[in-house]
């Protein structure tokens, strides 16, 4: 975004109204980025701002344009995945990054591919879900069964699960003093509390399918 603002810089209340994070968030890693020898400058005042400079370079991202649609496809397919919205943003970043001719071949390609999926949850209860599985707090939920019956109970979230298309909350429910599956769009309302979780393991879930698999394993690295 440093880059796309050019000369005229960003400010950064802007920076963090894009990625929905705090003014002090948004200085603090502009400081990291400037430590670690990033050509980031800063001009205070009103029209001060943030940038990069103009005849310097980040280090470049090398996707073939396939590549890069990939990544489009894969995260607009996929609206209600965990971290779905950060994924996408993250795309974003990637793309405006590439050499101009890539650009313009995935701008191309990316024409060919139509995407039409379900409305995903409200961001306001995927965001909850997220912070609560990545703070590992407890978060307490509104929820609908298959039959109907609403019930109000807090959860100890423990994985995400995507299977036959759609996505779980799987987590130990106090209400039940069990480990539940919650199918994420049954989910009418989410707030993370402040207690946290008493430390149930992905082992206790069973054991998954053969065709299941976490995002990264040992030999991914």
């Amino acid at each position: 975004m440093l880059r796309r603002s050019g000369s005229s810089g960003c400010t950064a209340e802007r920076l963090a109204r894009e990625f929905e994070v705090s003014t002090r968030t948004i200085k603090r890693d502009l400081d990291a980025l400037e430590h670690s020898g990033a050509p980031i400058w800063s001009r205070p005042g009103p029209g001060g701002g943030y940038g990069v400079a103009a005849r310097s370079s980040l280090p470049p991202i090398s996707l073939s344009p396939a590549q890069a649609v990939a990544l489009l496809a894969a995260v607009s397919a996929a609206p209600d995945a965990p971290y779905g919205d950060l994924a996408a943003a993250g795309v974003k970043k990637i793309i405006d990054v590439l050499d101009p001719r890539t650009r313009a071949k995935a701008d191309q390609l990316a024409r060919r591919i139509w995407v039409d999926s379900d409305r995903p949850a409200t961001r306001a209860v995927r965001s909850a879900l997220e912070e609560a599985m990545s703070e590992q707090r407890t978060v307490r939920i509104r929820y609908t069964s298959r039959d109907g019956d609403r019930t109000a109970r807090d959860v100890e979230p423990v994985i995400f699960a995507s299977t036959n298309g759609r996505w779980y909350l799987i987590g130990w429910c106090r209400l039940r003093d069990a480990m539940r599956w919650f199918l994420i769009t049954r989910i009418e309302q989410a707030t993370v509390t402040q207690a946290p979780c008493s430390g149930h393991t992905i082992e206790e879930i069973g054991t998954p399918p053969a065709t299941a698999a976490p995002l990264f394993t040992d030999e991914d690295h």
